[in-house]
């Protein structure tokens, strides 16, 4: 790699831009502010080259990101929902609070799918108390 000579240019720019420049170098490691100037204007440069791949990347890590979500929300409600279930069954039994033979505990399971279903997974034990007594 052939090392390259630095040339001198010409720059304007406003008083305070060069009291900002002179205030922040030497806390980027730069030995001056020239060197500052550079590294700032490659790092704009590799800005600007990259502002093409982010417009191609940004949709693709929005529709990964997407779809990791949906199915973690797909799983996620299938488990809330058998959980709501077995809620509901156990509110119930503890509600009558007498013994359960099997036809009655597939009735409940049944019941308690329905009902859950229908109330979209909000069960109170109040109202299981209520619906024993009737």
């Amino acid at each position: 790699m052939e090392r390259e000579t630095k040339k001198r240019i010409p720059l304007w720019i406003y008083p305070s831009t060069e009291k900002q420049i002179n205030e922040i170098f030497e806390s980027d490691n730069c030995k001056s502010p020239s060197e500052f100037i550079e590294k700032a204007v490659k790092f704009y440069i590799g800005f600007l080259n990259e502002e093409g791949n982010v417009s191609y990347l940004a949709p693709r890590i929005t529709s990964s990101v997407d779809a990791v979500v949906h199915g973690s929300e797909k799983r996620i409600n299938r488990n809330l929902f058998k959980i709501a279930v077995e809620l509901g069954k156990l509110c119930h039994m503890i509600a009558a609070a007498n013994e359960v033979d099997e036809d009655t505990l597939r009735e409940l399971h049944a019941m308690c799918v329905n009902e859950v279903s229908h109330i979209n997974g909000t069960i109170e034990f109040e109202k299981a108390v209520e619906f024993q007594q009737e």
